[in-house]
């Protein structure tokens, strides 16, 4: 008895990561979260286009970096908005 209750669990266990993958698959194909993503990738550019505008100016690295931190806010992972300079 102990076996089977056992082997239940395991194969419960087993299949939630596959049940998990498809549950955000689906939500990937949703076309609401497409058009979220779209706005979120207009608005990392956007602000990727206002640092590259504040460089221009002559303003520091570390004040147009500031203000693309906050402009990105919430939007993408890490301080450089979802985009690292190669070294």
């Amino acid at each position: 008895m102990k076996n089977l209750i056992l082997a239940i669990l395991v194969a419960g266990f087993t299949m939630l990561p596959g049940a998990a993958f498809a549950a955000e698959k689906g939500k990937k194909d949703d076309p609401a979260h497409v058009k979220k993503d779209i706005a979120d990738h207009r608005a990392m550019a956007e602000a990727h286009l206002n640092a590259a505008k504040c460089l221009e100016t002559g303003k520091p690295e570390k004040e147009c970096q500031a203000q693309l931190a906050k402009d990105c806010k919430g939007l993408a992972i890490g301080k450089y908005c979802g985009m690292r300079h190669r070294d």
